[in-house]
């Protein structure tokens, strides 16, 4: 079903800003959505645009770098990574903390650039985690220690799984049970959909709730989260969601298009009714 904004309009001229989902909507693995790069400009000459992602491997220069290196203009500053709030919420709630990361590089950056101190297991205020692609033995166990010795637990998320060019591969979430099997189930998760991942993103674009929409290809995170700040959103099928899964899951996007790209020309596969 093909439909639009009313009296001929595109959906997107309803929207003053963006929020964009990374890998699935723009990217899978290191390679361009077709059409991802023209559609991600497009979006700019119409509003604000951040990307919001629950990826924590990398910082937001590192990202901004990554994107550009395949034809996509982004500046830092509209990156939002879930290792950013999760470094930014624990500034804002707690002050600056003593932590230690079971992550990679980019968690352990955002979190110094906001202040907090890394430290030991044994030493550590919180354990932070986000996914880990050098996993291993020793690192949980580490884990185990400063949980231990009494240390806080924050996941940047609990994706299970993320898109690459080569399918799906594990997330964030399997390392974030395997904590859980050993007793510890985090005390917060910051990726999407928790609220402080939208209302940061939605600070960082300075665009309200309801001038905003949400793009993403998961269901229940990106569409899920978006829907309860009130936002309008938009699910493509270029990563891990499909139509039986919206059926299925009984979360219902605003609109649904088969990639970023199509949403851009106003290609639907499915709509309700915008606010």
């Amino acid at each position: 079903m093909s439909r639009d904004a009313g009296g001929g309009r595109c959906p997107l001229d309803l929207y003053q800003g963006f929020l964009l989902d990374i890998d699935g909507v723009l990217v899978r693995g290191a390679e361009p959505v077709p059409g991802a790069v023209e559609a991600l400009a497009a979006l700019k000459d119409r509003g604000r645009v951040v990307l919001l992602t629950n990826n924590a491997t990398r910082s937001r220069a590192e990202m901004a770098a990554r994107l550009g290196s395949v034809g996509f203009v982004v500046t830092a500053d509209e990156v939002v990574p879930s290792a950013y709030v999760a470094a930014r919420y624990l500034r804002e709630e707690h002050g600056l903390v003593r932590f230690w990361a079971l992550g990679e590089r980019g968690l352990v950056e955002e979190m110094a650039l906001a202040g907090h101190a890394p430290m030991p297991p044994t030493e550590a205020q919180w354990v932070v985690v986000g996914m880990d692609r050098g996993l291993t033995y020793d690192k949980i166990a580490q884990a185990l220690q400063a949980l231990l010795s009494g240390a806080r637990f924050l996941a940047t998320n609990r994706d299970a799984t993320y898109p690459t060019e080569n399918g799906l591969v594990p997330g964030a979430g399997a390392i974030v049970g395997a904590l859980e099997g050993m007793g510890f189930p985090p005390e917060q998760v910051m990726g999407k959909p928790s609220p402080a991942a939208y209302r940061i993103a939605l600070e960082v674009a300075g665009v309200p709730p309801n001038r905003a929409l949400m793009i993403g290809d998961r269901v229940e995170t990106d569409i899920l989260g978006a829907q309860g700040l009130g936002m309008d959103t938009a699910l493509v099928l270029s990563g891990i969601s499909t139509l039986d899964d919206v059926e299925r899951q009984g979360i219902r996007p605003t609109w649904v298009a088969r990639d970023i790209a199509a949403l851009a020309r106003g290609e639907l596969l499915a709509a309700s009714a915008p606010r």
